[in-house]
């Protein structure tokens, strides 16, 4: 597994506005948009390109196409990601993984998954919260028996612990982050974190 944390100064400033616990649903969505902007340009850089031949106005020369991109948000909590992925990259089909975690246990409970044929695609998996990996390695696993080879996962947030279940259970995929954060606290939150992503994101605190 590779991870890359980006350090970029618009980075920290979005990161910085998600972690502030006095920040409002309506900027957190803002910032978790404008975060995710720099995730996707960091994990676009391994995208496959198409070559093909155009006409500019002065000469002929060769043109690039990004293809077969697929986005899958981890519901609910990916959706605040999405809308950057689908602004920024072309063509961009979309599939949903639906996960609920468990707050006894912290398992993930799949309630509902949708996917595209992954065989030729690149797959971007939109995880904000990288905790303790359940969720995670459960979308991946879905993804792959969907044909998916190809898969990055965009986090906001990661701990320890979750870094250490995507090395076990899958060290193909790579994940791109805002942060790699001290620890779980004992209700498997990640601290200093930012709280609940999707009650952040939909006020439903």
């Amino acid at each position: 597994m590779n991870l890359t944390v980006i350090d970029h100064p618009l980075a920290r400033h979005y990161l910085t506005v998600l972690r502030n616990k006095k920040t409002d649903p309506q900027q957190f969505r803002a910032a978790a948009k404008g975060l995710t902007y720099t995730l996707v340009m960091e994990a676009t850089k391994r995208l496959p390109l198409r070559h093909f031949e155009i006409e500019t106005p002065m000469e002929t020369t060769t043109g690039y196409s990004v293809d077969d991109v697929v986005a899958v948000p981890v519901l609910r909590a990916g959706l605040g990601m999405l809308d950057a992925v689908l602004e920024t990259i072309p063509n961009v089909k979309v599939g949903f993984a639906g996960v609920a975690r468990n707050e006894e246990t912290a398992m993930p409970q799949e309630y509902y998954s949708k996917l595209p044929d992954l065989s030729d695609a690149f797959v971007l998996i939109c995880e904000p919260m990288l905790a303790t990996g359940g969720s995670l390695s459960w979308a991946v696993d879905k993804v792959k028996s969907s044909g998916a080879k190809s898969i990055t996962a965009l986090c906001v947030v990661t701990a320890p612990d979750g870094i250490k279940r995507m090395y076990e259970d899958h060290p193909d995929v790579h994940i791109v982050a805002a942060a790699y954060d001290r620890e779980l606290n004992e209700n498997f939150y990640i601290v200093p974190g930012l709280g609940d992503m999707g009650d952040r994101l939909f006020g439903t605190l």
